[in-house]
């Protein structure tokens, strides 16, 4: 093929790709998000237990004021930028153009960060989660979330967060294990939530999370990309407005989707275990920045602090160990 020739082909993708991308923005600037989606205001604590429990996930807005968001954003910004420092192609540690907090950081966290620990200071939070859990004895296992940047043009599959303990090969955290093969995990009462927060708008454009109601219980396998219904792609959990929380049931299937905005979408997180459940727990804030939050917080991340005689290295990688 001569040069003249590549160049051409070269052009006539780029138009391909566009006009494919202008009519996704279409398609989801009309069809994009969960109908009659609920968004919650701070104070309806039953009526988000209830959403919670039907569709393993409620949002509840006006949870971060002003300020808050703007320091959750620029943090947000920081760690992607160091993280992205490392990946010029963009080629991700979650798919194309999309990466994990936590799965950026030595510590499997970002809970050494000023940033997220604000978070854990958050009273409502603390009332929320309560409630799911039925009492406020659980505890911290990391701060994380994900962030997608504008070329994030693909769906990451369906999945769940958590699921049974299989072999010592073959599961990489203990989760539950009934040897009478009776009960699995999505027998259960909720064992593990995601909080989410939004540092920015959550759009119909710019990678809303996609979100199954009531999947949290299914034994049925998850559809893979190719099987996945149409609905299912546009089941995602927008518009939402910056400053709102997100509370996930982590069996819940959900996935990424595309952005196709001009910004960076980032939904930073905490998240928590039921009093009843445990799986290992890698430190993530040093011994001398955990004596500095409050009484609560440091309750709630009691299994998340180093030892006061080995010091905590932090630092960005794009394949945590």
């Amino acid at each position: 093929m001569t040069s003249d020739s590549a160049l051409q082909e070269g052009m006539m993708k780029t138009v391909v790709e566009s006009f494919e991308t202008v009519a996704l923005r279409t398609h989801l600037e009309a069809n994009n998000g969960i109908k009659g989606l609920e968004l919650l205001q701070p104070h309806e604590v039953d009526r988000a237990v209830k959403l919670f429990q039907r569709d393993g996930f409620v949002v509840v807005t006006n949870v971060l004021d002003e300020e808050q968001t703007r320091f959750l954003a620029n943090g947000c910004s920081e760690v992607a930028a160091q993280i992205l420092a490392l990946d010029h192609e963009r080629s991700g540690n979650r798919g194309s153009h999309r990466y994990s907090f936590g799965g950026s950081s030595l510590t499997r966290s970002q809970l050494h960060r000023p940033e997220w620990q604000m978070l854990l200071e958050i009273a409502v939070v603390d009332e929320l989660v309560t409630a799911i859990f039925g009492s406020g004895d659980y505890s911290l296992r990391a701060a994380s979330g994900d962030f997608c940047l504008p070329g994030a043009t693909g769906y990451q599959p369906l999945h769940s967060d958590v699921s049974d303990w299989i072999s010592p090969t073959k599961s990489r955290f203990s989760s539950f294990h009934d040897p009478r093969g009776q009960l699995t995990i999505r027998d259960l009462p909720c064992p593990y939530v995601c909080v989410n927060f939004l540092p920015q708008d959550v759009t119909r454009l710019n990678g809303p999370t996609r979100q199954i109601p009531g999947t949290q219980h299914s034994r049925v396998p998850i559809p893979t990309l190719e099987d996945e219904p149409e609905w299912m792609r546009l089941s995602t959990v927008c518009p939402a407005p910056a400053g709102a929380i997100m509370i996930r049931d982590v069996r819940a299937w959900h996935g990424g989707t595309p952005n196709i905005s001009d910004k960076m979408r980032a939904i930073p997180n905490l998240e928590f275990y039921a009093p009843w459940f445990r799986e290992p727990i890698v430190p993530g804030i040093s011994y001398s920045d955990h004596k500095k939050l409050s009484k609560r917080a440091q309750f709630l991340s009691r299994f998340c602090v180093a030892d006061s005689s080995e010091p905590l290295k932090t630092e960005a990688t794009l394949w945590a160990p």
